[in-house]
């Protein structure tokens, strides 16, 4: 939870500016499914004909309109309800398999797949039901059905399900909507074409013509774009999602993703802070009000603002082990992990970094963490005995994180080893090794992007660059990072810095006053780089008024 000295009367503030402002982003009022008794809410809109009675269809509806919102646990409940009122109601079986599918996050455990199976029977054996609603069954039971598939044999044979339904029914918005999802639950982290990711957003712009009110169609485009080439596209789904659904704190969250694709803070923070506010006066688990907390201290850090990144990561840490929604037990122990880090390696404190340890009993997967910024600190530092020890811990760790969860998809190059690998080559001085190892994670963070609170591979490999003292080659990558991540703070002002020492006056000037117009000048922040960026700026001043003299 986030400390009442943190958000306070500005916190409270922002939160009704931010409402006002997704307001302001569509032509007229969006109501939740007008259908449900409490008026107040808004979850967007949704029509799911079936087969159940009046007041079974009421409740149905509204558990879709949260489960496309991936508010799962709120949907599980309306679907029990749904299945207490009209027991024959085969539709309602099979959306409450589907809130054990969280398609974009960890597969279900082998638990969550039986008890999805016997889901799947029962919707099966319910009387109740169409042909198209069979369609949505059978696809259910071909994720569910038993057998050694793999996570991803089972979500390619989901997608090709929904596929053939959404060829049968090519009207039925929720089968598009639901289609394009699977596309992008089935998408392969090795295909960097992003085909499914395109192929999702022209289905999901269909349905938007029809029916911009769809909580699904906003959110899944805003998934879709989370790349650097596509980001620009999700801005408007980005705009309008959250005033479609303001009741579902995932939806006041999910704009961020495109805001912080695209270096747009202020809008993330208000964004975030919404999220949270609503997710703690709501019942929502813990991981609800930690996942925009990450993007808010990642966005702190964008604009100088440290010690409202410090309380954030603060607050973060001191979240206690319980209340995690099914599925995301294991966000205590990213939490643990990655807000400490991310606050050390942004804020350049490469001593902090390289003293962090890592939680006790956490998955190894989550104390890789830990040791990989422990070897980014060490590396800066040039202290290669700590990047030797860091780099075998994390090799191990890494070992033991596919070891225990074989089943998992990865990416074409490990980025965590990588980068580690590079940083102990650049403090033992063998800066074609670090190179080397960073082109890789650069070119496939060129197709497909970063995590949205990471550190960008080109923004390190120009970091080796300036401390190497090769200036115009570290502008050049910085320059491109900044491509890709506009607006980082510490892109701008590597730019900014590279542009000084290689007496580029010009760019120098432009990176360094577009970083302190994303700091507001730098009030009210002890950055050092902020102090040099405006005595760089009064000097240029200073030496335009000595030319007019």
């Amino acid at each position: 939870m986030v400390s009442r000295t943190l958000k306070g009367f500005l916190a409270s503030l922002l939160f009704f500016v931010f409402a006002s402002w997704v307001g302001a982003q569509q032509d007229a009022e969006h109501h939740h499914d007008e259908h449900h008794a409490d008026s107040a809410e808004r979850l967007g809109k949704v029509s799911f004909p079936t087969s159940c009675s009046a007041q079974a269809q009421t409740q149905f509806e509204r558990g879709m309109a949260l489960l496309y919102s991936f508010e799962y646990e709120q949907a599980s409940r309306q679907f029990e309800g749904v299945e207490k009122q009209d027991p024959a109601c085969a539709i309602a079986y099979w959306g409450q398999a589907m809130t054990l599918y969280h398609q974009l996050w960890d597969p279900p455990s082998e638990g969550a797949l039986a008890e999805g199976w016997s889901l799947v029977q029962k919707a099966a054996a319910a009387t109740e039901k169409s042909a198209r609603e069979e369609e949505y069954i059978q696809a259910a039971a071909a994720y569910y059905k038993p057998g050694k598939q793999t996570p991803d044999e089972r979500a390619t044979a989901y997608s090709h399900a929904m596929e053939r339904l959404h060829a049968a029914y090519p009207s039925d918005e929720e089968g598009a909507v639901l289609y394009a999802l699977s596309l992008l639950g089935s998408d392969s982290p090795t295909d960097t074409s992003l085909q499914n990711a395109k192929r999702a957003v022209t289905i999901l712009n269909g349905v938007l013509e029809q029916n911009p009110d769809h909580p699904g169609v906003t959110h899944y485009l805003i998934h879709a774009c989370d790349n650097p080439s596509m980001a620009p596209e999700g801005l408007a789904a980005a705009r309008r999602y959250a005033a479609i659904a303001p009741s579902s704190p995932h939806a006041l969250h999910m704009p961020s993703h495109i805001f912080a694709r695209l270096g747009l803070w202020q809008d993330d923070i208000a964004s975030n802070l919404a999220a949270v506010t609503s997710a703690e006066h709501g019942s929502f688990g813990a991981a609800a009000r930690l996942h925009p907390m990450d993007f808010l201290e990642y966005a702190y850090l964008q604009i100088g603002q440290d010690d409202k990144a410090r309380a954030i990561e603060t607050e973060a840490v001191a979240v206690k082990n319980e209340g995690f929604e099914a599925g995301l037990g294991g966000y205590y122990f990213y939490a643990q992990a990655h807000f400490p880090a991310l606050l050390a390696l942004e804020t350049k404190n490469w001593k902090a970094a390289e003293s962090l340890t890592p939680t006790p009993n956490a998955e190894p997967g989550f104390q890789a963490i830990t040791y990989w910024a422990q070897v980014v600190g060490a590396g800066h530092l040039g202290d290669v005995a700590a990047a030797r020890t860091a780099v075998r811990n994390l090799d191990a760790a890494l070992a033991a994180s596919r070891k225990l969860h074989p089943e998992r998809q990865r990416p074409p190059v490990d980025t965590d080893a990588n980068e580690a690998h590079a940083w102990l080559a650049f403090a033992e001085k063998d800066s074609a090794a670090a190179f080397k190892l960073m082109q890789p994670v650069i070119q496939y963070q060129d197709a497909v992007g970063k995590g949205e609170v990471e550190l960008p591979a080109r923004e390190m490999y120009a970091d080796m660059l300036l401390e190497m003292n090769r200036p115009a080659e570290a502008l050049e990558q910085y320059r491109l990072s900044l491509k890709s991540d506009p607006n980082r703070f510490n892109g701008l002002y590597g730019a900014g810095r590279a542009a000084e020492l290689t007496d580029d006056t010009v760019a120098a000037k432009a990176y360094y006053k577009q970083l302190l117009e994303n700091c507001d000048q730098g009030q009210g922040s002890d950055r050092p780089e902020l102090a040099h960026a405006r005595s760089m700026m009064a000097e240029a001043v200073d030496a335009q008024m000595r030319e007019r003299r």
